[in-house]
């Protein structure tokens, strides 16, 4: 109970910083994902069943903090963080480079899962333009985030 409480108050707290000051921190038109990192290192510590019912609790949050496509971001959180978990079954996971490959891996896939709902909702983008001008420099500038992230709490693990 405690465990999801905090949980639950970080998801908030890195929501509202995802909506308000994470603007300011834009590159290449795109700015890092803090709900969806949150949401792959939950699902990195509890598995995939866990990650995929908080990315779910999550991706509803972002749904009605920025009044999108309802059930979008629940969907794809909800898969995320699925992916994210059942990474944990096989991996070491207090190595930087399995934390980077993992976390750019479940990003990309996020990316690519978002548009493809979008597109079955009838929003259209190039799929080129989406690929390169969104999902691959937001899924790399999220990993960058994550690993600076991970080696603020963790300086040691490069060399793990």
């Amino acid at each position: 109970m405690k465990q999801g409480l905090w949980l639950l108050i970080t998801i908030l707290a890195v929501l509202t910083l995802q909506v308000t000051v994470l603007d300011y921190f834009r590159v290449a038109g795109v700015k890092p994902d803090l709900v969806l990192l949150v949401v792959i290192f939950n699902s990195f510590r509890q598995g995939s069943k866990n990650g995929a019912l908080w990315g779910f609790a999550a991706g509803l949050l972002v749904d009605i903090s920025t009044g999108g496509y309802f059930g979008l971001n629940a969907l794809v959180l909800a898969a995320s963080g699925y992916l994210g978990g059942e990474a944990k079954t096989g991996l070491y996971l207090n190595s930087g480079i399995r934390v980077t490959v993992v976390t750019l891996a479940v990003s990309m896939a996020a990316g690519v899962f978002q548009y493809l709902l979008l597109a079955f909702s009838g929003v259209f983008v190039s799929p080129w333009l989406a690929l390169v001008g969104i999902i691959i420099p937001g899924a790399i500038y999220n990993t960058l985030v994550a690993l600076l992230i991970k080696l603020f709490y963790h300086p040691k693990m490069l060399f793990d």
